[in-house]
This record gives C-alpha cells, structure tokens and sequence, in this order.
C-alpha cells in the first residue's frame, strides 16, 4: 500500500529554514516512527514550506520525503490555495492509495479533501472548540481555520478522531470516524522517572503559554499551598506577543517558587520529565493533550482537568488524578495528596506506564492506522462495483 502523509514541517512554523533535517509534531512524528516498521506499507511525507530547505529523499527505508516551496500568497490568506495546488501535483506523481491529513489547524486537511485521491483527516487540536473558547476576532487565524475545519470534515471519506471528545464534536459532519488515540514516541516509554528525593519536587506544566491552557490559574491555584509544601513549579512552554502572556511573566517573576524555562525539544522533555514528581495540565480545552501520554509513558504521576478528551486519557485514582479548572482548589488538594502520599503516586504511574504501552506506543497505533486505510479503501472498492 502506498500512503502520502500531508503534515506540518516544523522548520515552517519555527522558521528553522537552516536545519538539515524535516522536524514534525509530536503526534504525526511519533505515527511515522511506527509507521516505518511496517514493511508492508510505502510512506511519502508531504510538506508544504515558504523557503527552499534541506530535502532528504528518504527518512526510513519504506519513507520517501517531499518538501513543496510555496510562497507567502499561497497560505492562510489565500485560504492555502498555493499549497493546495502545490500537494494536489505532487500526490498526482506520487499515485497513491490513500492520502493522511494531520491536523485542521494549517493546510494538511484541505490539501487532502482537494487531492482527487481516497482521504482521511486527523483531528489534533478542535479548532472550532479552540477559536470558540478563546473568542478569536473574525478572521483571525484561529477563527478561519474554524471554519476550514467545518468545510473540510463533511469533504473527507474519514475522520480519525483522537478521542470520543472529537468524535461527538464531528459525527453530525464527518462520514465515518475512528476514534484512535495519538502515539507516543518510543523514547518516552525509556525514560526512568528518578526524582531527587533531596530536592523540592518539581511540578511540570507544558504547553504553549495561552489563556484556555490556564497557567495562571494553576500559580493561583497553588500559591496557598506553597506555604505549607516545599516544591518547584516549573513551566515549558512558547510565549505569546499578547496581554495573557505578559501577565503570566509578571506572576513567575514575582513568585521565586515559580520557574519558566521556555520552549523544550523532545530531549528536553523527556529530561524535565526523568525529574519530574508530577505533570499538571490546568487546561480549559484539550482535546489528547500529548504531555499527558508522553508523561505516563515515563512513569510520572498526573494530574489534570477533566475537560474534552482527557477523561479519554485519565480514570480518576487508577492512572491519575482528575480536577476542575473550574474549582481551583481542586488543583491544590491534587498536588498535596500526591507530594503527601508517595506511594499512591507511584501506583498511579505504574497503572498508567503499563496502560501507555499497550494504548500509544507507536507500533501499537501505525498496525491500527492500517486497518483504518485498508477499511476506507475497501469502502470505495464496494462503492465503485455497485455503481457499476
């Protein structure tokens, strides 16, 4: 079976246009990672960027790659019609079975519902939940990428929806979904969570500093508490340019228990989680938060908001702790049971490692994504011998 797989460049986003090699997120990086031990299956890679990069041929033995220079007319402004023509010519050489879009938030989706191939669309993030929840302005780039995702889902044989949150969200659109968690790359699942017992514990929280990831109301949260426990809170990562982050920064700054050590690669991380005692996801809106599967993966006790698809993720006191944005003091008596009671702690971390292993390793879900395109293919193999 040959597959192309529209996703992300990082070197895009990150203007990192002088790195030699392709760098992907972290859920379609860990999908390719199982999907280059499959044999059976040819994998082209499709990237759209706005300047002339590195290009290898081939990133595994069965994975071909191919960077696509659009330039800056042809992205969100024109609504991705550069990008759009430039995949649309590319998977026409490539000839392919079935074409992958990762993600609404970019171009992937629509590239794929515009190949003229059978296609399938990957949900990462609910942009209309996001755009809704943030109140993005009209036209904004959230706000438009809102309504591409409600064009392209009704456009597409099939949506992978990465938990039972997306696929309530999408049913009443989508033809057909799947509900199939992300993978978690393998380096994750060897990292050994040795926090130093000398130390104050280090409570992690990651992702992008933004007003429904609720940073700030975590410090809020926590701040009663820190007079009675000695720990670390230590947040990673990017800042915005906007009023949320500024006051985020003033709130760390202020606060000499408080720590925020920027933007972490995928080695970074799985450092900060080798010493972590515990992951915080304060969130208002996730839908399969990747730090949760990658720190259960490594055995370090979470606790979380019970929102979207995290209760996907997390059974309350069997693999983790489950709190409510909404009740902040709910965070606080999450941490202070988790410091107080080292045990528990680790009982939840074993049950979720040996969960993660059998739900998300990469292997795990890239034989699950086959099943998924041999499904939609033989769909359209029934469909195409009725109508004749």
């Amino acid at each position: 079976m040959r597959v192309v797989i529209l996703t992300t460049d990082n070197r895009e986003p990150h203007k990192d246009y002088a790195n030699p090699q392709p760098h992907f997120g972290t859920a379609p990086a860990a999908l390719l990672q199982g999907l280059a031990l499959l044999p059976e299956i040819e994998v082209h890679v499709v990237a759209c960027i706005r300047r002339p990069v590195a290009a290898p041929a081939k990133i595994a033995p069965n994975m071909f790659f191919h960077s696509l220079v659009v330039p800056k007319i042809g992205w969100m402004k024109t609504l991705f019609q550069g990008c759009v023509r430039a995949a649309r010519k590319k998977i026409r050489e490539i000839r392919p079975d079935l074409v992958h879009g990762q993600g609404t938030e970019a171009d992937c989706s629509v590239s794929a519902v515009f190949s003229g191939f059978p296609n399938v669309l990957t949900l990462h993030g609910n942009m209309r939940a996001v755009a809704r929840i943030n109140g993005d302005r009209p036209f904004s780039y959230n706000w438009l990428a809102a309504r591409l995702e409600g064009f392209v889902l009704p456009r597409t044989d099939g949506v992978v929806c990465i938990t039972n949150y997306t696929r309530a969200a999408v049913q009443d659109l989508a033809r057909k979904t799947w509900v199939l968690p992300n993978a978690v790359d393998a380096g994750f699942f060897e990292v050994a969570a040795v926090p130093d017992l000398a130390a104050p514990p280090v409570i992690l929280c990651v992702g992008n500093v933004c007003g429904y990831k609720n940073q700030t109301g975590l410090i809020h949260a926590l701040e009663p508490l820190v007079r009675e426990k000695n720990f670390r809170l230590v947040f990673l990562g990017q800042l915005a340019k906007d009023d949320y982050s500024r006051e985020f920064v003033r709130l760390v700054r202020e606060r000499p228990w408080c720590e925020h050590a920027g933007f972490a690669s995928r080695e970074q991380l799985q450092a900060w989680l080798r010493s972590a005692a515990l992951l915080a996801l304060p969130t208002r809106e996730d839908n399969c938060p990747m730090v949760v599967l990658e720190a259960m993966a490594a055995g370090v006790p979470v606790f979380a908001s019970a929102v979207g698809g995290v209760p996907d993720l997390i059974q309350h006191e069997v693999n983790g702790l489950l709190c409510d944005p909404e009740r902040p003091e709910t965070f606080a008596a999450a941490v202070a049971r988790l410091l107080a009671d080292r045990d528990f702690a680790a009982r939840l971390a074993a049950t979720a490692q040996a969960q993660a292993r059998q739900r998300f390793h990469p292997l795990v879900i890239a034989r699950k994504h086959l099943e998924i395109y041999r499904e939609v293919l033989e769909n359209k193999k029934r469909k195409a011998k009725f109508e004749t």
